[in-house]
């Protein structure tokens, strides 16, 4: 989704997911890979899109502050 921009280790991803799990943000459940190997998908709970949507707008008012100091000058 980012054009290869944006690179998430596997070190950094796992840990990350389960703090999600445990928060309650998303859900996991095991099935078969593309390949039929076993693998783990998450998925959103209610919870994690009301989160997603407060760090998104965290996020964007970050975005919009740091335009406004690149546009100062």
């Amino acid at each position: 989704m980012s054009g290869d921009l944006l690179e998430v280790g596997e070190s950094s991803l796992y840990p990350a997911l389960q703090r999600l799990l445990l928060k309650g943000w998303t859900k996991a459940r095991w099935g078969a890979s593309e390949n039929n190997r076993r693998a783990r998908y998450y998925a959103l709970t209610a919870a994690g899109r009301k989160q997603l949507a407060v760090e998104r707008a965290d996020f964007d008012r970050l975005i919009f502050a740091i335009r406004k100091v690149l546009n100062a000058t």
